[in-house]
């Protein structure tokens, strides 16, 4: 078994009428982490799942008695999937402030559905964590340095959801990872906000799939899609709540030189980009290996931000002669900048960034030295 990072800090935020939440896509494991924690728990347990008729009825009498009275005994309630209960937020609410003494923890697959289902009745009294596909960190638990180096290639085009990671056919995981595009992630987009139109959601994600790491323009997305740059904004937000893609802001601390307004997406795992573009080709003949590495690495030190609650934020950094700095991290530490590299290239943006950042830390990243950074 593979530990998640994450279980040892939700099983420590689990306490007496409070509520511990946990997001991420779907099948990145998070039902399996709940049954670990369950099966973990000093108490007495008592898990549900959102998706199942009968836990529907047994919460849709929304009162403190029948709470009472469904959880005499319970120091813990799991609920998995609870965003398919209706008003979960004010359910959680009157469990937690009319039962004493039971703690609750629910999982919800897309995060914009179960946030503002619960988020405001449950101002404090929830605490939030995301849990995100497999991080280097934790695959290697059960790899050698060496398979660890050997599996980078399968890292780079097929991604590290779970299931993909334990699978040994390339064939399966292909087929797995297009399943989970067309089954899973776009439907659950298209059914939760009620929109119709998939074909162009999809083609939005392929045109940001073929400008992984590039700076994008609303406007031109817009044109070539054939909506307005309003819904192009909307789209992007939900495949961002939905955990699909995330955005990368510039850097700037307002220089004339810097540019102040650009933004880069990726995406939360290389399987899933390249199943929106059908690109599963060997990294030898692949033209995009500089763009699948920068996504890979940049999504490696987001995990280790959620696991590890860093508390970083991240940028890349551009001026408008084109000197650019792929990754930008500010903390409570200072600034670190990090560029990748495929191959053994210099920074040719580094003395630039340093002049005008010179307390910044530098650091290159390329596949001789990538696990000390992730």
């Amino acid at each position: 078994m593979i530990n998640r990072l994450l279980q040892k800090q939700i099983s420590e935020r689990i306490a007496p009428n409070k509520v511990v939440l946990i997001f991420g896509a779907r099948r990145v494991g998070k039902t399996v982490m709940m049954r670990k924690i369950v099966a973990d728990y000093p108490g007495r347990t008592m898990m549900l799942n959102g998706e199942d008729y009968d836990t529907l009825a047994l919460l849709e009498n929304r009162s403190a008695a029948n709470y009472r009275h469904l959880l005499a005994g319970i120091d813990l309630l799991a609920i998995d999937e609870a965003q398919n209960i209706p008003q979960v937020g004010s359910v959680l609410k009157l469990i937690v402030d009319e039962v004493p003494g039971v703690s609750v923890l629910a999982s919800g697959s897309s995060s914009f559905d179960l946030l503002n289902k619960a988020g405001e009745p449950l101002v404090g009294r929830s605490v939030q964590f995301r849990l995100t596909p497999f991080s280097q960190r934790e695959l290697a638990q059960t790899e050698t340095p060496l398979e660890t180096r050997q599996n980078l290639e399968s890292r780079l085009i097929y991604g590290s959801y779970p299931e993909v990671v334990l699978m040994d056919d390339y064939g399966r995981k292909t087929d797995y990872l297009r399943d989970i595009v067309g089954a899973y992630l776009l439907k659950d987009i298209l059914a939760l906000d009620g929109l119709k139109n998939s074909g162009k959601m999809r083609n939005l994600l392929r045109l940001i799939a073929f400008q992984l790491g590039s700076e994008v323009s609303y406007e031109e997305l817009g044109r070539q899609l054939g909506m307005s740059k309003t819904t192009v904004e909307k789209y992007l937000d939900l495949l961002e709540k939905a955990f699909v893609v995330y955005r990368l802001g510039v850097f700037s601390r307002n220089l004339r030189k810097e540019v102040t307004k650009a933004g880069k997406w990726y995406f939360c795992d290389n399987g899933i980009r390249n199943a929106v573009i059908g690109a599963f080709s060997p990294l030898a003949i692949r033209q995009d290996v500089g763009a699948l590495w920068e996504n890979y690495i940049i999504g490696e030190r987001r995990k280790a931000n959620f696991n590890e609650s860093l508390h970083r934020e991240f940028y890349f950094w551009r001026t408008y002669d084109k000197q650019e700095i792929d990754l930008i991290e500010e903390s409570a530490e200072g600034l670190t900048a990090l560029e990748f590299k495929w191959g053994n290239k210099k920074s040719s943006a580094r003395n630039v960034f340093q002049e005008a950042y010179p307390h910044a830390g530098f650091f290159v990243v390329n596949r001789d030295n990538y696990l000390d950074f992730i």
